[in-house]
């Protein structure tokens, strides 16, 4: 064949049969009026021929099913090599494909042999000279080539004045390396860029329109990165674009986040409408505005969600619900499914309960139980966090005496007046009346009579609403009250400040009944009264016919009054019928039937736990049953749920005692009074009494005698009237403890705030160690003291007082508020003390176990009992008596105190070496050694 064939050259060129390694070919061409044509060979196999002037001809088949090149013709028409691409759907590694191109070249190397006009070698070296400097040229340019960009650099210097088209494969390789390019030229850019904040929630409008303008705007790079494209382009199908724009979808979503993250930007948390702050609507009509023009989102934090917010919005709202159909008389006051939240912790877990006509009820507990939130909740003062509050009438009134009911009195006050301020809105209508006088009497005679009229008639709306409200018989009703209290009609005109703790609180308890409640809520109401003040509430209480409701934790107390027990334990609150006495069997015959069925239904899934393992390979299908009917009872209503654990036991030391003499303090000849000016009260006379190294002394007497003022006047508090209190040792610190000593602590502080603030160089740790075994654990430490309950706030003052070592302990009512295990930890505590001890307590149990000694003012005398409190109930036989009446049944009675060896406890243990388990091995043929010493095979 000739080394080219020209256009109107009409010449028919005989091509010699051809063998190839695969099989043999023979090859027909036959040269038609076009300058292209095609046979057909083989087996469905299409061949196209183009002549081309080069100086060197190069050959390509194109192969395809059935199929010509479509671009035969326009092939023919160009000046440079003609290059005939492989459009056939090929797979890599097809052995048939690769013999049919190994074929085809040895055909090129014939065609080649029967040239007539080869290069000369001037032409050779040439064309070798322009491949290297091309290539040189795109090395110094530092870009990476691939054989295929250098194969096209060669290419083009062949024929540098003359346009050739690419191949398919040359022009995607193209394309390739100029998207490549371009993505790396933007991507700086795109670092600068601030980061697009992608929407929370799109709407399905706003996801379509969202994704036809990102196929858009990858069609437009398509387009911009991509040559002007013959004929001979192949277009992509619908299956390609859709792929092409999801991976240009997630590139694009990869690299947002990637400069999010950069940023430090959470994208979940940008609360935006539309693409990069853009609304969606703004970005279909193309009004988006341009990436350095959009200011960077600002980050929004979303504060996380505390399980008090999750029960909220998971539940219904708390309501306030009225009975229907109630019955005339009838009161009754109601929790039902009642749950309270504080932030992460759970206090109360629907509780259900309720107190009606006839009832007194002793709500039980440990502190932080939730016995006062309950009744916060019963009086309107506090929304639960779920459930409802149900009462029998709209107009139901509840009233509420407070643990800390000395609070709310106003000391400079007389007693009348101190009943008096309970009427507010009677008050404020008298007082009004007597303005309303005062005003008409300074108009005068003379005065306008519009104004005069004006004040006349508000006055007779004023009365009327005195006459309805029968302000004028509010004095007779006090002194009734006063009367049942027990107060004289000459000591209403004497200071509040002037009653002890016992009558104060009889004042709190007639201020609440003269507000005349259908339901009567009472909080600690033993706390400071003496066993005569306690006798008298007790008989108070009995003979009212009021539904009341009792937080206490004197035993004897609720089992005198109490006709029903509530017993508030691990957030749940159990009703039992009866007194204390029947409470503590019922509540005990409850939990012994609790533990032995929880502890049978234990042994049973252990068992059938032990069955599926060993069985689950030899019988699967069984095994696979019998745990599902296993995870099945479990999550049923039949599965008896772990009993309450009462928790860790309260228990703390006192700080070690500095060393401390034989004598310790002193009263001599000491006499005290209180008075108003007019009457004079004698506390004591004469007072004589010496306080030695060791001594745990009690002092005993009624309210009012003047055990607190004692220990004041030793403490330098108050001067006494006669005589002399003082500490006469060498090295004496003592520590005071007030009867009011939690009402000193600043209610904005938390728990470890206060106790940091008392601290006296205690690291950290050691402080959270302390507030431990007070029971303060975990958030409970960032509690304020606001919202602690009074036992709460009891504990935290003790634990403020340990924090300084001292061998002199000076402690007013410690117990006031504390539960039973807090008293039975303060008693251990007091017994392992070194130093002396006076404590002040209405509490019998407690002084029984705490003190050796007993100080009791009688008649205004200091009578010293050199013995506990069993030798003082046997030397005083009428308060033996009333004791013994009073004791509980299935609660230890008042025994001797424990006497403990502190010396021996502190005297070390002898040790000789050698382990703790030394000499204590029973079987002596235990053991491979000891076996083969023994004998024993």
């Amino acid at each position: 064949q000739t080394s080219s064939i020209h256009q109107h050259d009409r010449q028919q060129l005989v091509y010699p049969k051809m063998k190839f390694g695969l099989h043999s070919l023979l090859l027909l061409l036959l040269v038609s009026q076009n300058d292209a044509f095609t046979t057909t060979f083989g087996r469905n196999k299409a061949f196209a021929v183009a002549p081309s002037s080069s100086v060197k001809e190069s050959w390509s088949v194109v192969a395809e099913d059935g199929v010509a090149p479509a671009s035969a013709t326009s092939l023919g028409r160009q000046s440079r090599l003609s290059l005939l691409v492989l459009n056939a759907k090929k797979k890599k590694g097809n052995k048939a494909a690769d013999a049919a191109l190994a074929a085809l070249d040895a055909l090129d190397e014939q065609i080649d042999a029967v040239q007539e006009e080869p290069l000369s070698l001037k032409e050779q070296k040439l064309l070798e000279k322009k491949a290297k400097k091309a290539a040189k040229k795109n090395n110094n340019n530092g870009q990476k080539q691939d054989p295929k960009a250098a194969a096209l650099a060669a290419l083009d210097a062949l024929d540098d004045d003359l346009d050739a088209p690419l191949s398919k494969k040359e022009l995607k390789a193209k394309q390739k390396a100029e998207m490549k390019a371009q993505k790396e030229a933007e991507k700086p850019a795109a670092q600068e860029e601030p980061p697009a904040a992608q929407p929370e929630k799109m709407t399905a409008k706003e996801k379509a329109l969202q994704k036809l303008l990102e196929m858009e705007a990858a069609d437009a790079a398509m387009a911009s990165a991509q040559p002007a494209m013959d004929d001979d382009t192949p277009k992509l199908s619908k299956k390609e674009q859709k792929q092409a724009a999801k991976l240009a979808e997630k590139k694009a979503a990869k690299a947002a986040k990637r400069a999010a993250k950069k940023a430090g930007i959470d994208l979940d948390a940008e609360e935006v409408n539309g693409i990069n702050g853009v609304p969606a609507e703004i970005m279909a009509n193309g009004d988006a505005p341009a990436a350095e023009e959009q200011a960077p989102p600002t980050p929004a934090k979303k504060d996380k969600m505390t399980l008090e917010d999750k029960i909220r919005k998971e539940r219904p709202p708390p309501r306030i619900r009225v009975m229907e159909s109630a019955q005339p008389g009838f009161v009754a006051l109601r929790l039902e499914n009642v749950g309270i939240f504080f932030r992460e912790q759970e206090v109360l877990k629907d509780v259900t309960w309720g107190v009606q006509t006839g009832d007194r009820i002793g709500l039980v507990g440990q502190n932080g139980a939730g016995k006062t939130t309950q009744l916060r909740i019963l009086a309107g003062e506090l929304e639960p966090t779920t459930g409802d509050v149900v009462k029998s009438s709209n107009d139901l009134r509840v009233a509420m005496l407070r643990q800390e009911f000395v609070d709310e009195l106003v000391l400079e006050r007389t007693l009348m007046e101190e009943f008096m301020s309970v009427f507010t809105e009677e008050n404020q209508i008298l007082q009004d009346l007597r303005d309303s006088e005062k005003e008409l009497e300074t108009l005068g005679g003379e005065g306008d009579p519009d104004k005069m009229q004006e004040i006349l008639d508000r006055m007779q709306k004023l009365q009327g609403k005195a006459d309805a409200k029968g302000v004028y018989a509010l004095k007779s009703r006090a002194r009734k009250i006063m009367d049942l209290m027990g107060f004289t009609e000459d000591e209403g005109n004497d200071p509040v400040r002037s009653f002890s703790g016992g009558w104060k609180m009889r004042i709190g308890l007639g201020k609440v009944l003269l507000l005349e409640p259908n339901v009567l809520l009472l909080d600690e109401p033993t706390n400071h009264l003496d066993l005569e003040s306690v006798e008298w509430l007790e008989e108070f209480l009995r003979q009212q016919q009021i539904p009341m409701i009792i937080v206490s934790h004197d035993r004897e107390f609720l089992d005198q009054v109490c006709t029903k027990i509530v017993d508030a334990e691990g957030g749940i609150c159990t009703e039992y019928d009866g007194n204390y006495s029947r409470f503590l069997e019922l509540k005990k015959a409850r939990m012994d039937a609790w533990n032995a069925a929880y502890n049978a239904q234990e042994k049973k899934i252990k068992e059938e736990r032990q069955w599926i393992n060993k069985f689950k390979i030899k019988q699967p299908q069984a095994a696979k049953q019998r745990k599902a009917k296993l995870e099945k009872l479990m999550e049923s209503e039949d599965y008896v749920k772990k009993p309450p654990f009462t928790g860790k036991p309260f228990r703390f030391r006192f700080p070690d005692a500095p060393r401390l003499s034989p004598e310790v303090a002193e009263f001599k000849g000491l006499s005290h009074s209180y008075g108003n000016g007019e009457t004079l009260n004698r506390l004591f006379e004469d007072v004589d009494l010496f306080v030695e190294k060791g001594d745990r002394i009690a002092v005993l007497g009624p309210n009012g005698s003047g055990k607190s003022t004692l220990l004041r006047i030793l403490m330098g508090k108050e001067e006494p009237d006669k005589g002399e209190a003082r500490i006469v040792g060498q090295n004496v610190v003592a520590n005071y403890f007030e009867q009011n000593q939690a009402d000193a602590l600043d209610l904005d502080k938390t728990v470890i705030e206060t106790i940091q603030g008392a601290s006296n160089g205690q690291s950290y740790n050691e402080l959270r160690a302390l507030l431990g075994q007070f029971l303060f654990k975990g958030d409970s430490v960032e509690k304020k003291v606001r919202f602690l309950s009074g036992g709460e706030k009891a504990r935290l003052s003790l634990a403020c007082m340990m924090l300084r070592p001292a061998n002199l302990l000076i402690l007013d009512e410690p117990t006031n508020h504390l539960d039973i295990p807090a008293k039975e930890m303060l008693e251990e505590a007091l017994q392992h003390f070194a130093g002396s001890v006076m404590v002040i307590s209405h509490d019998r149990y407690f002084i029984s176990k705490a003190a050796t000694t007993i100080v009791a003012i009688e008649d205004k005398q200091a009578v010293k009992y050199a013995g506990d409190y069993k030798f003082y109930m046997e030397k005083s036989t009428h308060v033996k008596e009333k004791v013994e009446a009073r004791y509980v049944k299935g609660v230890d009675r008042i025994g001797s105190a424990p006497i403990v060896d502190l010396e021996e406890l502190v005297k070390p243990k002898k040790n000789f070496g050698g382990a703790k388990t030394a000499n204590m091995v029973s079987r002596k043929n235990k053991g491979v050694k000891n076996a083969k010493r023994n004998g024993v095979s």
